[in-house]
């Protein structure tokens, strides 16, 4: 039995889709076709025109994996279709999954002029509204054969992610190619239906709406002469005039609806093809705001921008006028929509400098809108950093992907570790990729949790990732449903027109303090190690690198390299993009990481030697630069001096035994820690019963996202690796004490060497793997004697305290975390600290001991071998390293996180150096030193309150300074400070960042 909601359902179904749909397109020519493929790389546009082409046609196999193929297309319009609105329709063999994803092509005038980019839901090339009839058409196409490789889930291993590896046939076919008729009432009609019918979806059964309706859809097919559906559209479209008109309810929640392409700049696909991903969509929405003056395009990313400027000149005087005239809208303030858990803070900071001073300096355009929709969870660091850049707002979706718990709010008040706090929103659709159809509005207006106290929320529409953004069908959706009865009411505006209403209207939104966890995609502190170390490195090379140029120009004679900083530190944050960085991206992209990494390094090793050199002058005596914020072998923290030999007492090593008089360290035949003795408190570090160091092999296999997730089930196979090829003293020296151990497992083998120096309260673990793993979790475990109730993890300026209980789902969620250069847990009067030099990934665990008390276990997350979408994920040799840390408080693991990613560098020279600026409170930590970005000769100088309480602090420069101002992060003056005897005192709240700048 039908009832009659289902028969008409049936109905307009099978109509739409026989009937109507294909009647949108009328008369129709084929084009002529004609082909050249491009060899190799995609080649500039001009060298395309000037190709030889040979013929083609219709249903021609075209474009191996990653390889660009060009159209000629040409025909002439029949002079019988004078008055008739034209067009040509592409069709280059669009597949599932649909939007992005796939091929994709860029159509060109013969001058080289960019047209629009052919998409799935986006195949026209304009002709004319009303043509003459008998004009000459021609473009060409640059089509992109992007293979096809997030297809279904669970996701499979794939050879596609390297081109090496994904073949040389072709994958896809032309399909259409011809001049055809629009029929536009055909179209409206079809848009007519849509809305309405969408929306009768989503009304309940008792609503008297839906049954109007419906009654009106069934009324409006009745007018339809099938073999003549252009001819009778119109009619047809008359029968629901009246419900369309009906005006929203007064209460009706509010959308504000802004146009978008979320377009990844790296992922399924290489930076370079995100290059023209962003001129295709690009190209279409500036095209689509000469039909559409209402359409207004959110755009975030300065990376995406400056690539337009830089490789598509056409397309960005396209851009700037669209920018000009107030449609295409800057948002997001930040060089790429980045990961926000992994970098660190000075490297956020830069997101945020590089990202706004470029809409500035291009546009004269202070961006408000923090745009970050997709990154994996976001550090509570965030809101301090988002209001010194001089921005106002936050955006994401990405916590409604949350496995577990249902964020309780969608628009709050964000408040980071400081306390500062930004008015946040996301957006209850849970998706950046709306249609605007009924079924996108009623979930935003279902779900919006502030009913009752708000009335907004925003919609970002288009289709992303190379889809095209919005479409013109999308912007017609939006005029139906802007006073519709039934649906929220919806008006394209900018963010910030949302956000200042927004706020301007729930002036008590709650509070939301601390991170924003994302119960989703925890391996991604893991996956892609290289990556991460990549970019750890960068930063602290980045550092040091305007520390010591900073230090040499003072000095006089070294010229700072403004413009070379400049473009690397563009580099690191390019690829802190939040599929780079996690680590989620295809081999293409992670082997491409490697090799940038690898070229920042060396001329940021360049830069580094050349300073050094400078500041050390002639001489003969061993000099040591110490780039950490803090002293250690005598060398002042910022400065340079000789080594302070010291009267530590020796290492000794009694067969496996270290002992440095601070710490005694006993190592079983199996290489496995089984005391940490800590002299100096007189107490055991070690858990009873319990090994040390212990590296523990688990069975990863996540139920979908391979690179993305780790399930909490991982923890229910475990292997731990005891078996040992080798443990041995090693003799280094009688200031260091050294073990060393090799293992073999399954296919891998790693090395380790533990380290006890002379006069140092920690052991150094360096490890080096060859990993040949497939589908297993490698990670190292200390169980220590500490009752700790909540683990500490730096993040950017500052740490976080998290549960080491599961007492809640909240607390159960988070059994993976990240940190940066260090963990900590304690109990009253003692802690142990774990710090490294390039692992993020952490879970820290407690559990109760038969015989009383607790152990709290600390393990790093070292490497993963996930599948998908690079098979060969972390296959190969790493090198690590981390230490153990007893009786450390938070200031010791400030400091050796530093030490242990700020290696002391040795050159002869004459003599010390002075710090460039020194600090006299142990919590007040300089994070940054460089010169000013205008280069007026200032040194800007960042620094922050490290330890979590409040703190009063001298900070005296090395140099004479005629003057001190206080600024925001792009260094632009917030108040004048007070200098006195070459010194400025500040008063820090707990984590400030405080960045000043001294003038010469």
């Amino acid at each position: 039995m039908h009832d009659d909601r289902s028969l008409l359902d049936e109905r307009l179904t099978r109509t739409v889709r026989q009937r109507i749909r294909p009647e949108v397109y009328g008369a129709a020519v084929p084009l002529r076709l004609e082909v050249w493929a491009a060899p190799g790389e995609p080649v500039p546009v001009a060298e395309a025109l000037a190709a030889e082409y040979g013929p083609a046609q219709v249903g021609d196999a075209w474009g191996a994996p990653w390889a660009t193929t060009w159209f000629r297309m040409s025909g002439t319009v029949p002079a019988e279709w004078a008055g008739r609105h034209v067009e040509a329709v592409v069709d280059l063999g669009f597949t599932h999954p649909g939007p992005g994803f796939q091929c994709e092509g860029l159509a060109y005038t013969p001058e080289g002029k960019p047209i629009k980019g052919l998409a799935p839901r986006s195949t026209h090339v304009p002709v004319g509204v009303s043509v003459a009839g008998g004009e000459d058409v021609l473009f060409y196409v640059e089509a992109a054969a992007n293979p096809v490789i997030l297809d279904v889930l669970p996701f499979q291993p794939t050879q596609l992610g390297l081109k090496e590896t994904a073949g040389a046939e072709p994958i896809y076919h032309v399909v259409r190619a011809e001049l055809a008729v629009f029929n536009r009432d055909v179209w409206d009609l079809l848009l007519d239906i849509e809305v309405l019918g969408s929306l009768k979806n989503e009304l309940g059964d008792r609503e008297p709406r839906r049954w109007e309706i419906q009654r009106q859809l069934d009324r409006a097919l009745d007018q339809l002469d099938f073999e003549d559906v252009p001819g009778t559209a119109a009619a047809a479209r008359a029968e629901l005039a009246e419900v369309l008109a009906r005006p929203a309810h007064a209460s009706a929640h509010r959308i504000t609806a802004a146009g978008h392409a979320h377009i990844d700049s790296a992922w399924l696909w290489p930076l370079r093809e995100t290059v023209r991903k962003c001129a295709r969509t690009f190209s279409n929405v500036t095209a689509l705001m000469e039909d559409y003056p209402e359409f207004v395009f959110a755009c975030s990313q300065a990376q995406q921008y400056a690539w337009m400027k830089e490789k598509h000149p056409d397309v960005w005087e396209r851009v700037k006028a669209k920018v000009a005239g107030g449609q295409f809208v800057p948002v997001g303030g930040m060089w790429v929509e980045s990961d926000t858990n992994m970098p660190g803070g000075e490297a956020m900071a830069r997101q945020f400098v590089h990202g706004k001073r470029f809409f500035l300096d291009e546009f004269g355009i202070e961006t408000q809108e923090v745009w970050l929709p997709d990154s994996f969870g976001y550090s509570a660091a965030m809101p301090q950093l988002v209001k010194l850049s001089g921005s106002r707002w936050f955006l994401t979706q990405k916590l409604s992907w949350n496995q577990i718990n249902r964020f309780p709010h969608h628009s709050f008040y964000w408040e980071g570790i400081d306390g500062s706090q930004v008015f946040t929103h996301f957006p209850p659709v849970d998706t950046y990729n709306s249609d605007l159809l009924g079924a996108d509005l009623a979930r935003a207006s279902r779900q919006f949790s502030e009913h009752g106290k708000a009335t907004r929320s925003l919609v970002p529409f288009g289709y992303g990732d190379g889809g095209g953004g919005p479409t013109r069908e999308m912007i017609e959706t939006a005029r139906r449903s802007a006073d519709l009865e039934g649906s929220p009411r919806v008006a394209i505006e900018p963010p910030s027109a949302f956000f200042a209403a927004a706020e301007a209207e729930y002036t008590d939104a709650p509070v939301w303090s601390g991170e924003l966890y994302l119960e989703k995609h925890r391996a991604t502190y893991t996956t892609q190690a290289r990556t991460k170390q990549g970019n750890r490195r960068s930063e602290h090379l980045l550092r040091e690198a305007e520390l010591w140029a900073t230090a040499a120009l003072l000095e006089g004679g070294f010229e700072y390299p403004y413009e070379q900083l400049d473009r690397l530190w563009k580099t690191v944050l390019l690829h802190q993009f939040h599929d780079i960085l996690p680590g989620s991206s295809i081999a293409w992209v992670h082997r491409e990481a490697e090799a940038r990494y690898a070229e920042v390094a060396a001329e940021l090793e360049g830069i580094i030697s050349g300073a050094l050199s400078a500041l050390a002058g002639s001489g003969e005596q061993t000099v040591v630069f110490n780039a950490a914020p803090h002293s250690r072998s005598g060398v002042p923290g910022l400065g340079a001096g000789a080594v302070d030999s010291g009267s530590e007492q020796p290492v000794t090593v009694d067969g496996l035994v270290l002992d440095n008089g601070l710490l005694r360290v006993t190592v079983d035949e199996q290489g496995l820690i089984t005391s940490v003795r800590d002299l100096v408190a007189d107490r055991e570090v070690l858990a009873p019963g319990a090994v040390g160091n212990l590296l523990q092999l688990h069975v990863d296999v996540p139920n979908q996202w391979d690179a993305w997730d780790v399930d909490p089930f991982y923890r229910n196979n475990v292997r731990d690796l005891v078996e040992a090829d080798e443990v041995v003293a090693v003799d280094e020296g009688k200031d260091v004490g050294a073990i060393r151990i090799r293992r073999t497992f399954n296919r891998s083998t790693l090395t380790q060497v533990l380290r006890l120096r002379a006069g140092e309260r920690r052991l150094d673990v360096e490890t080096e793997v060859d990993w040949q793993e497939t589908e297993k979790f490698l990670k190292v475990a200390f169980p220590v004697d500490v009752h700790a109730d909540r683990s500490t993890s730096e993040i950017q300026f500052g740490h976080l305290h998290r549960p080491t209980h599961v007492n809640t789902s909240w607390d159960a969620a988070k059994f993976e975390i990240c940190a940066h250069r260090w963990v900590h847990v304690a109990e009253p009067g003692y802690g142990v600290a774990v710090v490294n030099d390039s692992t993020y990934g952490h879970d820290i665990t407690r559990r109760a001991r038969s015989e009383g008390g607790t152990t709290t276990t600390v393990r790093l997350s070292l490497l993963r071998a996930p599948r998908f979408p690079d098979p060969l994920t972390d296959q190969g040799l790493h090198k690590l390293n981390y230490s153990l840390v007893p009786g450390a408080a938070i200031a010791d693991a400030v400091r050796e996180g530093y030490r242990i990613n700020l290696p002391e560098r040795q050159v002869s020279g004459a003599g010390s150096v002075a710090p460039v600026v020194t600090v006299d409170h142990p919590g007040v930590v300089v994070e940054a030193v460089k010169a000013a970005d205008d280069r007026s000769g200032d040194i800007v100088v960042r620094l922050y309150e490290a330890l979590g309480g409040r703190a009063k602090a001298v900070v005296t420069p090395s140099f004479a300074a005629s003057g001190v101002r206080e600024t925001d992060l792009l260094e632009r003056t917030l108040a004048d400070r007070e200098l006195a005897d070459n010194a400025v005192t500040v008063e820090l709240r707990p984590f400030q960042v405080l960045t000043l700048r001294f003038s010469r």
